[in-house]
Parts: structure tokens; sequence; C-alpha cells
């Protein structure tokens, strides 16, 4: 008789969740049963949160259903994920255990507004598709004045984002005739923008906000906001609109898996993604992967996707012994909208010693037309 297919469960159905689970179907087939877990009934591209924002996008165009993962043979369940007993190679659900054999840990980070006082009643943030598209309400209505954007904690997904969030509303409000009427500002606990990127990344994105008339504040912590004033070490700012990114947290059953670092996050092998669990991998934002110059590799989607391609050749390496187990290389790439129709694009390798190489590219519309481009082969090849 034929061995028994191999039980593969993946958890969460992000970028990392949902190409781990495509490779394994096309490396194994019929010899393991892939089954993704995955609490929301439909997934939204996170890069183009920030064009539904300003009006370009609508969630309609950014989102899709997991019918795509299931005609490849995915086994979709929706269900929330309660705990993890790597003891006993199972996970429990709100819809009953699974076992499995092979485990991929891909929950993703936690938007946790309730964390800083008034956030969540006085500030927006387009970190999910309600955030943006109240942001973009907001922004509709809104007549002109103080704008700001802040940034709670370390560390958060995407370390362009907040930047290209300010620039963009920039754009925005030169659109409409209100940028006169207008200020912008921008408050961050990092000395620079993107500091991981290093110093020449962080004063080009520095200078592009200053090209903008876009105050930047670094090394500013958030105490609260309440209505129409932000709440920092340094003073209150006032406002008439705020975007906060909030604090990001691991899940629940992430922090209770006893997987962790002592801030929460999934500790893993930076090259094969393997926890200290047997069969146990993580990947995408829920990790925490130090680099040599004492910071983080960045909570970005290009970093999953990377994670998610090793992680699903090594688990059909060792199903398969005919196959060859490979290294995540931490290389990665990021747009950075500028909100004139242009983006600039930040690749490298991460993992260089002693510090990342990293290179900024300056805006153009060639780069704008990159991201939209890769938005579109996105939710074409994958869902």
């Amino acid at each position: 008789m034929p061995d028994a297919p191999q039980q593969v469960v993946v958890l969460g159905g992000g970028i990392g969740g949902q190409v781990v689970a495509t490779r394994l179907m096309q490396r194994l087939g019929t010899r393991a049963r892939v089954r993704l877990i995955e609490r929301s009934h439909a997934y939204t591209f996170p890069p183009s949160l920030l064009w539904l924002m300003v009006g370009d996008r609508s969630a309609q165009a950014i989102s899709r259903d997991y019918s795509t993962l299931r005609r490849r043979g995915v086994e979709v369940m929706r269900a929330t994920v309660e705990a993890i007993d790597t003891a006993a190679s199972s996970v429990r659900t709100d819809q009953g255990t699974v076992a499995y054999d092979y485990l991929v840990i891909a929950l993703g980070a936690t938007l946790d507004r309730g964390a800083l006082p008034g956030v969540a009643e006085h500030a927006h943030d387009p970190y999910d598709l309600a955030g943006a598209a109240r942001l973009r309400d907001a922004l509709a209505g809104f007549g002109g004045g103080r704008v700001v954007v802040g940034i709670a904690s370390l560390p958060y997904k995407c370390p362009a984002a907040p930047y290209e969030t300010a620039m963009l509303i920039d754009g925005f409000l030169r659109r409409r005739g209100l940028r006169d009427r207008s200020e912008i500002s921008v408050y961050t606990p990092e000395p620079l923008p993107m500091p991981v990127a290093g110093p020449f990344a962080g004063h080009s994105v520095a200078a592009e906000l200053a090209a903008r008339s876009i105050g930047f504040n670094p090394t500013s912590q958030i105490d609260g906001v309440e209505a129409g004033v932000l709440r920092t070490q340094r003073g209150d700012v006032p406002f008439d609109l705020a975007v906060v990114i909030p604090p990001h947290r691991p899940p629940q059953a992430i922090a209770e898996s006893g997987l962790t670092n002592p801030a929460g996050w999934l500790a893993v092998d930076r090259q094969t993604l393997r926890t200290r669990a047997s069969n146990v991998y993580a990947i995408g934002d829920a990790v925490a992967i130090p680099l040599e110059n004492g910071m983080l590799l960045p909570k970005a989607g290009v970093f999953a996707h990377g994670q998610a391609e090793a992680v699903a050749q090594n688990i059909a390496a060792q199903i398969d012994g005919s196959l060859t187990e490979v290294a995540f290389a931490g290389h990665g790439l990021c747009f950075v909208e500028t909100g004139d129709g242009k983006a600039g694009i930040a690749s490298g390798d991460f993992y260089a010693s002693p510090l990342p190489d990293v290179s900024l590219r300056r805006p153009s519309r060639l780069w704008h037309a990159g991201k939209v481009a890769f938005e579109q082969y996105w939710l074409r090849r994958w869902l």
C-alpha cells in the first residue's frame, strides 16, 4: 500500500501562508494533505491599502476569496486558531482540533489599537481594509488643516508605509487644492525613516518628506491621543486629522506557544525558519529575526514570500528525498510611493555583514508602474 499522505497544516492565509500552501501542493501533490487555517473569508493585498486610502483602489479590486487555493488542492478551513500544542503535534481551533506532521505558522501580527489610549477613538490607520476605508472617508470629507502621522511603537509592518502615507496624503491634498491650507507632520520613535535600510536610505526618504514640506520629528514617543491632540513625550501636538500606526503584537496563540523570544515573537533559525519544536516552521510578520546590526528583519510581505518559498521547498525535501533543501537568504525589496505618480525602490541583502547592503533608487514613474505591475501579478498569479 502507498504511504499515507503527510499532514501539513498552515496557519494563516496571508502572503506567506498562500505561497507555502501553493508550493507544497505543486511539489508534493497527493503525497501531502495541505490544510490552510484562516479566520477570514477573503484576503486583501496589503500593499494596495494605501491606494485605497486615497481613493485610487476599491475594496473589490484588491480583495479575493480563497477559491483559487481550493482549486489547487489546498483544503481551506475557516477557523480561528486558539492554541498550538507542539507536544501533541496539534492545533486547537474554534472549529475543532487539527493534527499535523508538519506545521507552518504564518499568523502575522495583530494590530492592538486599544493598547495606546485614544488611538481607536481619535485616530485612523490604513493597516487593514476597514481602517483604510475609514481613513479614505475621513480624507474625502477633510477640508484642510493639521494632519499628523504617528508611529506608536516598534516593530511595525512595512517600514516605508507611514512615510508613504504622509506623501500620498500630501499628493491627495494637492490634487484637491487643499495643500496650501494644510500642514502634515510625521512623529516616530525611529531616528530616521526605515533605519534598518541604513542611513543613506533614511536620509533619502527624509529629503523626500522635506521636499513636500512634510515635517519629520524623529525619536518622538507617542503617549496617547485625545480629541484633536496627539500626546507625545515632547509635548502636545494639535491636529485636525490623525493617522497613528497602532502597536503590533503577536497573536495570543503564538504568545502562548512556548516558541517565542522574550518579546513574544516567534524565534526561528534565520535560514531554515525552523522553530525550536520538531517539524514546526514560522514565517512572516510573526517571527523576529535579529540582524547583525542589532535590528530586526523588517515585517514585510516580500520577506514572508521568500521565507514561504524556502520552507515549502524544505518540507517537500523532507517528504520527498529527491529534492534539495534551500536557505532563506534575506534578500528583499520595497517600493516607496511618493504621492505624485512616482515611487522609489529599496532593495538589497538584509543578511549582509556587518550591515544590510541596501540601495534606494530615486523616485520615478517607472518604479510606480513597477509597483502597479507587481500588484496585478500578485492578484492574478496567487489569488
